[in-house]
């Protein structure tokens, strides 16, 4: 939980909350701080699952209230309860949109040396590595993932290397939240900053481990079968490029097994991005692609190619309905910024999408297949979506605005209603 203090000079009169905590921060020399996030989001979607679940309109409310603490230079400690609301979906309403009052953080780290040696950290936390891509939280939808984890690192220079062990917190809407350890990833990931020519370069080595109680629905316990272990070898680096571009780019392989068959997977993904000045006005350009590895033949029980993306955040990754996961796909996404003014943005989004293998399933932002053509008739193009949205800020204040609609291609025509999505929304969120 990252957090800074500004002076009160710099804070609005009108911003109560954000003048007591740069007060707070400031009589306790910055060792205490006091963190708050009020978000409200009002949203109208159609053709949701592709026609294959009721349109809904929904307010979503939640709010974050935490307390920072560093007594000493080598000890921080930090925790933040969560209360997420959803009054127009009622009683029933899922667990992936409402959890009242509940502890959504808890931990410390011990770093006698911020800049050298060795350290650990453990605890509940939001946690990011790298772009999310594979270990990272969400924060787009009501509720935001949080890990049960322990981990140790040792600094260097021009070096980070750390072990981890992270498990997912479950949710659940009437008692405390906790994690079902059965689920977890633990191993390696190493950073290396300006490794060369300024840029970052991560080289990590996980292994997801699922049992039955974390959620594995495969397999045979009197054979052994009734778990997935599979271990991710990657990397990924980012940096400038000639012509003031930037570049990122990531890759992993994967080996191991669901239940009694063999799995191997691949995923890539790749970017440039470069800013311009246009009319006095900020103009940020990029384009990326991605590819994640589709089982070839689903009949075949002994080989499994679907890549798995762990625990990845995909906001705005596949566009900004958050239709699709980073499985069996290649996505083409291309986005435009421009600075309107000094604190309206103004986005512009554009993805094509077709399957990696057309007779796996297409899946998911949480990687659950919900449609699939065995037989590969269907054809491989998914289809395109288009999105504009803006935001705006004021302090500690932020408003904002969009519309996305989704264009059906053959593959949704054959296997599904065929009705394309469409998102609008509202969302104001006041945070210090």
């Amino acid at each position: 939980m990252a957090v800074q203090a500004t002076a009160s000079s710099n804070t609005p009169w009108w911003d109560l909350g954000g003048r007591f905590s740069d007060r707070l921060a400031a009589e306790t020399g910055g060792k205490l701080r006091l963190t708050l996030e009020f978000r409200g989001r009002y949203e109208s979607r159609a053709g949701v699952a592709f026609g294959n679940e009721h349109d809904r309109s929904a307010a979503l409310f939640r709010t974050r209230l935490g307390l920072f603490w560093q007594p000493v230079s080598w000890l921080k400690a930090s925790a933040m309860m969560q209360d997420s609301r959803a009054p127009l979906y009622g009683e029933n309403a899922p667990s992936n949109v409402r959890d009242q009052a509940d502890l959504h953080e808890a931990h410390f780290e011990l770093a006698p040396n911020p800049a050298r040696g060795s350290g650990l950290a453990a605890g509940r936390a939001m946690l990011t590595y790298g772009e999310g891509r594979l270990l990272g939280t969400p924060q787009w939808g009501n509720l935001a993932r949080t890990y049960d984890h322990a981990r140790l690192f040792y600094r260097l220079p021009r070096a980070r290397l750390e072990l981890l062990f992270v498990s997912p917190v479950k949710i659940r809407p009437q008692e405390f939240n906790r994690p079902v350890l059965g689920d977890h990833v633990w191993g390696t990931y190493m950073s290396f900053p300006n490794l060369f020519s300024k840029s970052l370069v991560d080289v990590y080595v996980l292994r997801h481990s699922q049992n039955r109680p974390g959620g594995f629905a495969g397999g045979s316990k009197a054979a052994g079968t009734d778990r997935l272990e599979i271990s991710t070898f990657g990397f990924r680096a980012a940096g400038p490029l000639a012509h003031a571009m930037k570049y990122s780019m990531e890759g992993a392989v994967q080996g191991g097994k669901v239940g009694a068959a063999t799995h191997r997977g691949a995923a890539w993904y790749s970017a440039v991005s470069r800013r311009f000045a246009v009319a006095r006005k900020t103009v940020d350009l990029s384009a990326d692609y991605k590819f994640a590895s589709g089982t070839r033949d689903p009949s075949d029980a002994r080989r499994v190619g679907t890549f798995d993306h762990l625990y990845g955040a995909f906001h705005d990754v596949f566009g900004h309905q958050d239709l699709f996961g980073w499985r069996n796909i290649h996505n083409v996404r291309g986005l435009g910024t421009v600075g309107l003014w000094k604190n309206v943005a103004l986005n512009v989004m554009y993805n094509s999408y077709w399957l990696a293998s057309a007779r796996d399933a297409l899946y998911n932002i949480s990687g659950k297949p919900f449609a699939s053509s065995r037989a590969g008739a269907a054809g491989r193009h998914v289809g395109q979506e288009a999105d504009l949205f803006a935001t705006c800020r004021f302090g500690h204040l932020q408003v904002g605005a969009g519309y996305g609609r989704f264009f059906k291609g053959a593959f949704i025509r054959h296997t599904t209603p065929g009705i394309s999505p469409a998102y609008v929304y509202l969302f104001h969120t006041y945070s210090f």
